[in-house]
């Protein structure tokens, strides 16, 4: 009966653990995510706008979401054409022109108390060397960075936040639940396993309480690997 009450605790304090692991693999960012117009599609930027160089004739987009990282980052919406984005804007030979799509994103997606305005296209006209982040900087006043020049705001879009963490929250709310909380589902296994070594005539199991310890641990340094993940610097 020990070893038996013993499994019994020992899976239900792993499955515990598991729901808190997936839930912070699961972890979301509220972010503006950069991307480059590639023929008909998306990609994501590999640097930063701050730091990228777009050419005369080139798109680029920003969108409001919250996601875990690149691979399920939510693309900018809307029409992605520089013909169309700087149809009224002519070529000059001392500046280029960067055709820009800035998507606020949804009101699931936006920090409490806040709307998002609708989408909208601009088209910078800036000179040689300017950078993305001059050319949007020219045509959605104001930006906001934070310290590590992480990019927080776009025409003062949200006002307030940068990259912070929501998974577990209800859209719209700074609300965490339980899943972002491991804490009290592992203290209630820990209590149950306490309560089986009582009811046991053969006193409590050495080997139930390293199995939780050894579980435990292992799903704590689980846990801690998967919520490194944030959103990736865009500045």
């Amino acid at each position: 009966m020990t070893r038996r009450c013993a499994a019994l605790v020992l899976a239900a304090l792993l499955l515990s653990l598991t729901g808190a692991v997936q839930s912070a693999q699961a972890a979301g960012y509220r972010y503006w995510s950069f991307w480059d117009r590639s023929g008909d599609g998306w990609t994501y930027a590999t640097q930063g706008p701050s730091t990228a160089r777009p050419a005369d004739g080139d798109v680029q987009g920003f969108r409001f979401a919250v996601s875990a990282d690149s691979q399920d980052a939510s693309q900018p919406r809307g029409a992605a054409s520089f013909a169309a984005i700087c149809a009224k804007t002519p070529a000059r030979d001392d500046t280029k022109r960067v055709a820009l799509v800035i998507d606020f994103g949804t009101a699931a997606d936006a920090p409490s108390g806040e709307t998002p305005p609708s989408p909208r296209t601009a088209c910078a006209r800036v000179s040689h060397e300017a950078t993305t982040a001059e050319a949007l900087a020219s045509v959605a006043k104001p930006l906001r960075y934070d310290t590590n020049a992480l990019l927080c705001a776009i025409a003062g879009y949200p006002r307030t936040g940068c990259g912070e963490q929501v998974s577990g929250q209800a859209p719209g709310t700074d609300e965490p639940t339980s899943a972002e909380q491991p804490e009290p589902a592992k203290e209630a296994a820990k209590e149950a396993a306490k309560e089986v070594a009582k009811k046991d005539d053969g006193g409590p199991s050495v080997g139930l309480y390293e199995g939780a310890a050894a579980v435990a641990v292992l799903g704590a340094a689980a846990v801690w690997q998967a919520r490194r993940r944030g959103p990736r610097r865009n500045g």
